[in-house]
């Protein structure tokens, strides 16, 4: 029975099989290790990760694709929207998650975002991407592409791009490019206030043609900041590790 790609979940399934071997041997899933696949649709990565892995969590919305997945009595099936899948507790006390997936692409983001949430519950993860949303992701600071999501995700994990894919990888193709990213959780010996975090790093790319002392500025002299940071610069040019160092001397102030 085929099944018909529905736009309102943003599907593109992964056909080519060169690809598909690709990827998997990039993520190089092993026997005992614990994966979750985020939108596995219609298999075609579920399938040599269960053989590799022996067993395998899926988490897919679409309730026909669930009944299909089901089949297979060796997966673990949970037909929800990956938006409010608790990763911490899926994890529970056992070893980290292995997460992987094509994510859809029209709301990677928001789900990027979520699982920060568990980063310290996950081993590493693997996720087919928008090209372009890979790229802001790895970007280097004083880069046009460093940003907002540059920041929250460097500030948690190791970035690496390791494979791009053409749109005629799926059917139906995409209109854009796609890269495989890899993402290892990075150990907090200093852990950060990460709502504070969030408001600073929006307030500083709220208009990142500016120099800071136009946004930022203003927002640490509202909370009577009296440390030392350099505002005469544009956002994107400033480091992740000096985001992370000026929220730490925000955060005491803060009420």
């Amino acid at each position: 029975m085929s099944h018909q790609a529905r736009k309102r979940f943003g599907q593109h399934f992964l056909t080519d099989l060169a690809v598909i071997d690709d990827i998997v041997d990039a993520i190089d899933p092993q026997p005992g290790q614990r994966l979750v696949e985020i939108g596995p649709g219609l298999g075609a990565m579920t399938r040599p990760l269960r053989q590799r892995a022996g067993e395998l969590t899926v988490i897919e919305l679409d309730r026909d694709l669930a009944a299909r997945l089901r089949r297979d009595t060796s997966l673990t099936v949970i037909e929800a929207d990956v938006l409010k899948v608790d990763f911490a507790a899926l994890a529970g006390a056992g070893a980290p998650l292995r997460v992987v997936g094509n994510l859809p692409y029209n709301i990677s983001t928001p789900i990027l975002f979520h699982l920060l949430q568990a980063a310290g519950h996950i081993a590493d993860q693997h996720f087919m991407l928008q090209r372009e949303v890979v790229d802001r992701m790895a970007a280097a600071p004083g880069n046009k592409d460093f940003g907002r999501l540059t920041v929250m995700l460097q500030w948690r994990y190791q970035i690496e791009s390791v494979l791009e894919v053409p749109p005629e990888a799926f059917d139906p193709p995409p209109r854009v490019h796609s890269a495989v990213v890899r993402m290892r959780p990075l150990v907090q010996t200093q852990p950060v206030d990460a709502a504070l975090l969030s408001e600073l790093v929006m307030v500083a790319f709220s208009q990142r043609r500016k120099l800071l002392r136009h946004t930022l500025g203003r927002w640490l002299e509202g909370r009577g900041f009296g440390g030392s940071f350099d505002v005469q610069r544009r956002a994107e040019e400033v480091p992740v590790s000096e985001y992370l160092a000026l929220v730490r001397q925000v955060s005491p102030a803060v009420t």
